[in-house]
Formats: structure tokens, C-alpha cells, sequence
């Protein structure tokens, strides 16, 4: 309603918004207070959220996937409509080795931090752990950053053929998966602060950096296909 300039879009949105953002903080309250203080997080709970976890994954994979599917499509059999060229004439894709090799370059360091704080709270350090999980939140950030200046910089649209549609689709909404991640990873670190984890029992972290570890294999498989491949075409 508020892209096509409807009466009460914007209202609407930001009705949404707030909504949205209400029962994200209600989420995460209910589950810290669960897990931390009531103690209903079991052995035999936590089997059962880690099934739960592993099947989110699974359909982030075959969400995922089904972009991927209509990329290689495109890429792989460009019909005559784009003139059986891709990406179709006129659309000039970005430099792999510029801002995206920069990106790429922030989510492996983040990768590697979040491993850093995971191994650091197991063996009981702190302080390391609390510092890991900030710097990953930081490097999530700068990505979330770097991306939308690159989009700003494109010069195609959403609405560009297939090349623009399914690119945007897949860097936007790996681009939200990373913004998620960072708001998981930003409680995480809050919690650690508070003393909410232990050396034994600490299963949201866990599900925050397996989280974060899927996003950055779906970034290497964009970098390869999207900026690389698309570059070389």
C-alpha cells in the first residue's frame, strides 16, 4: 500500500513494523525467561529444539534453493525475450574483486570470530566469548552497510528482466538473513554479558552461530554465481 501510494500505507507499514518489532522483543523475553530462569529448557527440551533448528535450516536451504533454481534457469538458457544473452544487454553487473569481494571478505572474518566466541565460551572464557560476539556483530553490521550503498550504486532496478529480479531476490533476502542473524547474535551477547550462559548449557547461542554459519555458505555460493559467474558471462 505505501509503494503504490495508497491512503493509509504508510500507517499501515509502520503499524506492521512496530507489531513486528513488539513480538520479536515478546519472543526473545518469553525464551530467555524459559530457559534461564524457569528452567524448562530439559535435556530432553533441548533434543527436541535442535530437531527444530535443523528442520528451520533445511527449509532456509530449499527457500534458498528455488532462487538459485530460477538463476541457473536464466543464466543457463536465456530465452529470446532478453535477446538470448545473460545478464540481458544493458545491464552492467558489479566488479566481483570491488565492494563484493569486500563483503565476502567481512562475512568469512565473521565466521571465524563467531567460531572464536563459540570455542571461547566452552572452554569458560568470558571475556573472549563477549568479544567475538561483538565483533561479529560489528562485521554483520558493516556488511548490512556495505550492501545497501551497493544497492544504491546499481544501475538496474528489481524490475530489469530476470537478471535484476532474481538478483535482488537473492541478495535481499540474504541480506535480511544477516540483519536476523545480527539481532540473534546481539542477544546472544547481551545474555553472555548478564551471565545468562554457561559452559554447559548455552543451546541459543549454539543456534544463533549455526544460523550465522549457513548465511555465510549461502554468500559464497551468490559471490561465485552472482558476481563471479554473472561477470564472466
Amino acid at each position: 500500500m505505501w509503494l503504490h501510494g495508497l491512503n493509509m500505507g504508510g500507517k499501515v507499514l509502520i503499524f506492521g513494523l512496530w507489531s513486528l518489532i513488539l513480538t520479536i522483543v515478546l519472543w526473545f523475553r518469553d525464551i530467555i525467561r524459559e530457559g534461564t530462569y524457569e528452567g524448562v529448557h530439559t535435556q530432553a527440551v533441548q533434543v527436541g529444539l535442535r530437531y527444530g533448528m535443523v528442520l528451520f535450516i533445511t527449509t532456509e536451504v530449499v527457500f534458498f534453493f528455488s532462487f538459485f533454481w530460477t538463476y541457473f534457469s536464466a543464466a543457463l538458457a536465456p530465452t529470446i525475450e532478453i535477446g538470448g544473452n545473460f545478464p540481458p544487454a544493458g545491464i552492467q553487473v558489479f566488479n566481483a574483486s570491488e565492494v563484493p569481494l569486500l563483503n565476502t571478505s567481512l562475512l568469512l572474518l565473521s565466521g571465524a570470530s563467531v567460531t572464536w566466541a563459540h570455542h571461547s565460551m566452552v572452554a569458560g572464557y568470558r571475556i573472549q566469548t563477549i568479544n567475538g560476539l561483538l565483533v561479529t556483530v560489528v562485521l554483520g553490521l558493516m556488511f548490512t552497510l556495505c550492501q545497501a550503498l551497493e544497492y544504491v550504486e546499481a544501475n538496474f532496478t528489481l524490475s530489469d528482466g530476470i537478471y535484476g529480479s532474481t538478483f535482488f531476490l537473492l541478495t535481499g533476502f540474504h541480506g535480511l538473513h544477516v540483519l536476523i542473524g545480527s539481532i540473534i547474535l546481539f542477544v546472544c551477547l547481551i545474555r553472555q554479558w548478564a551471565f545468562q550462559f554457561t559452559r554447559e548449557h548455552h543451546i541459543g547461542f549454539v543456534f544463533g552461530a549455526a544460523y550465522w554459519h549457513f548465511v555465510d555458505v549461502v554468500w559464497i555460493g551468490l559471490y561465485c554465481f552472482v558476481y563471479v559467474w554473472a561477470g564472466n558471462l
